[in-house]
């Protein structure tokens, strides 16, 4: 990494910075290999941003005690790089780089209320109150990276709303028996009465011909919100066309992971194998530079 100074960081925020591209290390294992086809300008600014949502999806996810309580600090002190001096350290960065980037507050508001409404919401009646969680817990990062990358227009936004919600559903899909195992279900009841499965089936790991259907018609669904996103690679330049464009290809990659194992996600977790990621990585690396896309 060049010295703070070159990439215009000052020195006192050396080490939070620092911080930030350590906690994408060793929790984001695609990192390393990303982090080749980021610009080193680019590199710590995008670390803060990911260390705040690592940060305050851990409080979602992972912490003991009054999750909602913590939030709510986490919540005061991510205001103050708007208002004033954020206590944690990793904030201290990102105020940098939200001051840098002219970022507004919204994006991270909605991440932090996405985690809020894990710890109210168990069930959703519908597909559009997915969507709506989608809208807070998956888009806002996309909006953060474009505006990272200087792309701040309303058209690429929306195009990006498409790719990350889509990854947001496989990997609902791909973890549904991880989920429920935490007393989440994000399968729209809606959804389930319609093609007749139960949640006591669920409960019990029942994978029968109404699940196969079921999980069928989620995955094409699903595909679609990728193939709605995919120009937005088009509309980018640089580092950003390879990025995005992994994006999608990774997360159609774990649909047909599913796909592959016949919907069947009760009994195994579908995955993309690293080899297969690399495989991934490269392909389109070449392919997009032999055809001049980067």
């Amino acid at each position: 990494m060049a010295s703070s100074s070159d990439l215009g960081i000052p020195s006192n925020l050396e080490l939070a910075y620092q911080e930030c591209i350590q906690l994408a290390r060793s929790h984001y294992e695609n990192f390393t290999v990303a982090a080749r086809f980021l610009s080193q300008g680019v590199l710590p600014h995008l670390s803060a941003v990911y260390a705040y949502c690592r940060g305050v999806d851990d409080l979602g996810d992972e912490v003991e005690g009054d999750r909602l309580g913590l939030l709510e600090a986490w919540a005061a002190d991510f205001e103050l790089c708007y208002s004033g001096t954020p206590e944690m350290h990793h904030l201290k960065a990102l105020q940098h780089t939200i001051h840098a980037y002219n970022i507004p507050p919204e994006p991270f508001r909605k991440l932090t209320e996405a985690n809020r409404m894990d710890q109210r919401t168990q069930r959703y009646e519908t597909f559009e109150e997915l969507l709506n969680y989608c809208n807070h817990s998956a888009n806002p990062v996309g909006h953060l990276y474009l505006y990272v990358l200087g792309y701040r227009d309303e058209e690429r936004h929306h195009l990006s709303d498409f790719t990350c919600t889509g990854l947001q559903l496989a990997n609902f899909w791909q973890d549904i028996y991880r989920d429920f195992a935490m007393g989440r279900i994000y399968l729209p009841k809606e959804d389930m009465a319609r093609f007749g499965y139960t949640e006591e089936e669920l409960n019990s790991g029942v994978c029968n011909a109404a699940f196969h259907e079921l999980m069928a018609f989620q995955v094409e669904r699903t595909r679609q919100y990728f193939e709605r996103g995919f120009p937005l690679v088009g509309m980018v330049a640089g580092e950003a066309r390879l990025h995005i464009k992994l994006f999608s290809l990774g997360g159609l990659r774990v649909l047909d992971a599913i796909r592959g194992q016949g919907y069947d996600v009760l009994s195994k977790r579908p995955i993309v194998s690293r080899w297969r990621k690399a495989w991934l990585l490269f392909k389109t690396y070449i392919g997009m530079k032999l055809t001049h896309q980067i």
